[in-house]
């Protein structure tokens, strides 16, 4: 076993979430792993290992910790950043009651920062599988085989843990926005029975200000799922105890800088394709002289409590094109619902959705919301656009469009407010510039036929962060990815799904638990908005205009390159110098 040295090791930066309650009634326990327990991997481990790791690493569970060890690291960051390092703990035999607690942090001269800056969570483990390039978007073969990966942010106190087991603790620290600048030092305790050692964290401390995520221009959209929180919890859908238990999960989405509101104007718009189907907001009903009326309760207390949370710019309703082109609707005289098929261009198409666009538009106006709201379709082609375009002109043309585009078609609209490109069809950086010069949005989105960079759960941690550099690079407005908790039967411990690899469908956990990947991800967020705002002041300065021109040309890639991960993390650090 190698001696503990009192090296210096650099890591990368992450945000955290909000505290989640305290109490659950959920079982959190972790699986067995898939590949069985590797007890000989342990013979020559005599003590525990207590050592700072990297956050780039995602550390197995059923071997010791390999690497350098180090009993004291530094982060850095702006006033208003969260950043974080990652602590790990290698036991050959079991311990109970394991703790992280970090002290406060001190200057040189004894001054404090605030206590309670630093939060330590406990990664757990859930399988995993991977993504294979050649079927990246079917059925789970069965030749995929799981494995665990550690990716869960726990909110016990305290864990036990067995013998032969590797456990990592994420340590998040949220900077004060009037911390003065400098370096700060604070002790990190590792404790439970039959150990206890003492780690040193610094913190530096860069005079500069990142705005409040309530402020960030990055435009963020992770869609939503109530209806998974509902049946993963165990309260009834759309009741007073759903929207509680939902607070947790949208207020860590919150706090990312989320933008975007994800509703639904009808049937299930993705015919199903989650483990969960989506839930109507909307109930249609034709009456028994062939009107409609429609009731709008469950949709406006949806928007109501997102915009009750800071998110509100766009609310994005799925979909005039479902799917499958499948509605349905309440039929007054009989209490049934009646299943119809609207095929775009066709006159049912017409006959649904004219008198209830005008209905809408109406609604959204009463409340204050139709400049925000866009009607949005996902990966709909030309054709399909086309009617659903010309329709939404004719009966209302107030509403906004948003549209998520893997057909390069995004130059026949250029009208659409919320234009979101897939990443293998770029946008050209000059239609970027002349869509923001009107108001509009321009991003990117990664899926299930992304191999990298992506957020599965067996994806490298950095990738999260890549997303946002990728973003920069390429002048993007924001990021979206299509499912931010659309939860699988048992997301606890498995985030394997039917389809697709592990983790596509979310990127947190229940009862607001976040994750490796979710806390990579809202880091290269910060980058993103540290970016902008150097970009602003360099506006004048050519030089300066260069030097981040040169730190970002790397990462206009949309494939990994040799050493990528090095070059993020040098990228990362130069932010804080330039």
């Amino acid at each position: 076993m190698k001696r503990l040295l009192p090296i210096l090791c650099l890591l990368a930066c992450a945000a955290c979430a909000p505290q989640p309650a305290a109490t659950s009634a959920l079982d959190w326990s972790e699986p067995a792993d898939p590949q069985g327990e590797r007890p000989e991997a342990w013979a020559a481990a005599e003590k525990p290992v207590v050592t700072f790791g990297s956050t780039d690493i995602r550390y197995p569970r059923t071997v010791p910790f390999e690497g350098d060890l180090c009993e004291e690291t530094a982060l850095a960051g702006w006033r208003g950043e969260k950043v974080s390092a990652q602590v790990v703990v290698s036991a050959p035999e079991a311990v109970e009651g394991l703790r992280c607690e970090v002290g406060a942090f001190v200057d040189a001269q004894g001054a404090k920062l605030p206590e309670g800056i630093a939060r330590a969570r406990m990664v757990k483990y859930v399988v995993s599988d991977r993504f294979l390039p050649e079927r990246p978007c079917g059925d789970r073969p069965a030749d995929n085989p799981a494995h665990l990966e550690a990716d869960l942010l726990d909110e016990s106190p305290a864990l036990d843990i067995p013998g032969h087991s590797t456990r990592p603790v994420w340590i998040t620290v949220a900077i004060p926005r009037d911390a003065p600048a400098g370096r700060y030092t604070a002790p990190v305790r590792i404790s439970g029975k039959g150990l206890d050692r003492t780690l040193t964290l610094h913190l530096d401390v860069v005079a500069r200000t990142l705005p409040a995520p309530s402020e960030w221009a990055y435009h963020l959209d992770l869609w939503q799922h109530p209806a998974a929180v509902a049946r993963v919890e165990g309260v009834p859908l759309w009741s007073d105890e759903h929207f509680e238990r939902m607070r947790p999960t949208m207020q860590l989405l919150a706090d990312a800088g989320q933008k975007v509101i994800t509703a639904t104007l009808n049937k299930d718009p993705w015919n199903n394709q989650c483990y969960d189907p989506y839930a109507d907001m909307i109930v249609w009903t034709r009456l028994a002289d062939g009107t409609w009326e429609y009731d709008f309760t469950i949709f406006d207390r949806w928007v109501e409590f997102m915009r009750g949370l800071g998110i509100g710019k766009y609310i994005n309703c799925y979909s005039m094109l479902p799917w499958n082109n499948m509605l349905h609707y309440r039929d007054d005289v009989t209490g049934d619902f009646i299943e119809v098929q609207a095929t775009p261009g066709t006159p049912t198409f017409r006959e649904m959705w004219k008198p209830f666009l005008r209905a809408f538009a109406g609604h959204l106006r009463e409340k204050g919301w139709l400049e925000i709201t866009n009607i949005a379709m996902d990966e709909r082609s030309p054709e399909e656009m086309s009617a659903a375009t010309s329709l939404l002109r004719e009966a209302a043309p107030e509403l906004g469009i948003a549209l998520a585009d893997n057909h390069k078609s995004y130059k026949l609209y250029p009208y659409i407010r919320d234009m979101c490109a897939g990443i293998f069809g770029p946008v050209d950086p000059a239609d970027i510039a002349q869509r923001r010069a009107g108001g509009l949005t321009t991003t990117f989105y990664v899926c299930c036929s992304s191999g990298f960079p992506n957020t599965y759960t067996s994806s490298a941690p950095a990738e999260a962060t890549y997303l946002s550099w990728y973003a920069a690079a390429g002048d993007y407005d924001g990021f979206l990815r299509w499912a931010y908790n659309s939860w699988v039967e048992d997301p606890i411990r498995d985030t394997r799904f039917r389809t697709w690899a592990a983790g596509d469908t979310s990127i947190v956990y229940p009862e607001g638990r976040s994750s490796i990947r979710f806390e990579r991800l809202v880091e290269g967020i910060q980058d993103w908005e540290k970016i902008r705002l150097l970009r602003e002041e360099a506006a004048d300065d050519a030089e300066r205009l260069r030097r981040l021109d040169e730190l970002l040309a790397p990462f206009r890639s949309p494939v990994a390159f040799d050493g990528w991960e090095q070059t993020l993390r040098e990228a990362r650090a130069a932010l804080n110098t330039l």
